[in-house]
């Protein structure tokens, strides 16, 4: 019974106190790595963020409506980080379209990745919903910038404006493929430590 409660909360996108309560602790969790800078690990050529594994944790667990509002508070916070704590990019992540619409997705594509992945291995179905999350984040907000901001992009990094897509999937790949091998690292454990839990 209370699986099929589960399931139809998913369906229907309404939210029970559970739904609520994860919402709130995920979403928190993703803005304390953004505050407190350990939603960043350094690497050789970049730093990679991990802020994006509590929206995917919550997608798989509880469907793509709580992972969606996860990823939609974690884009809300960008904006009020790029308002309060501006960098070079800053001009891009103000505009929702860029930091708000790819984390949103973020929730929907790591659930239907995990749901419609034809595995037998539990663990294997999480990480293909992790791995898409995580790309669909570095890839989503990197396209966007691309799309609205190439000039700006170019003018700011000081390169030719021909050269933009180049640096800017660069960027996305030399970004992009560590965050999403360290979200699959990170969310497989723990969602099926949590998926443990909620059978027994």
């Amino acid at each position: 019974m209370g699986m099929g409660k589960t399931e139809a909360l998913r369906t229907t996108g309404r939210f029970g106190v559970r739904q609520i309560a994860i919402v709130g602790m995920l979403s928190a969790i993703s803005i304390i790595l953004g505050l407190s800078g350990y939603g960043f690990i350094p690497l050789p050529t970049a730093k990679a963020t991990i802020m994006q594994i509590p929206v995917i944790i919550g997608a798989i667990l509880e469907g793509p409506a709580v992972g969606a509002m996860i990823g939609l508070l974690f884009g809300l916070f960008s904006i009020v980080q790029s308002l309060t704590a501006p960098n070079i990019l800053s001009f891009a992540f103000i505009n929702p379209l860029v930091s708000v619409l790819p984390r949103v997705l973020i929730g929907i594509t790591a659930y239907y990745a995990y749901k419609w992945t034809w595995a037998k291995n539990e663990g294997v179905r999480i990480g293909v919903g992790a791995l898409v999350g995580s790309l669909t984040n570095t890839f989503g907000v990197l396209t966007m910038i691309y799309v609205l901001y190439a000039a700006q992009f170019a003018e700011v990094r000081g390169i030719d404006l021909a050269a933009t897509a180049k640096v800017i999937y660069g960027i996305a790949l030399v970004n992009g493929v560590p965050e999403a091998i360290i979200a699959t690292a990170i969310s497989v454990p723990i969602v099926t430590a949590i998926k443990k839990r909620y059978k027994n």
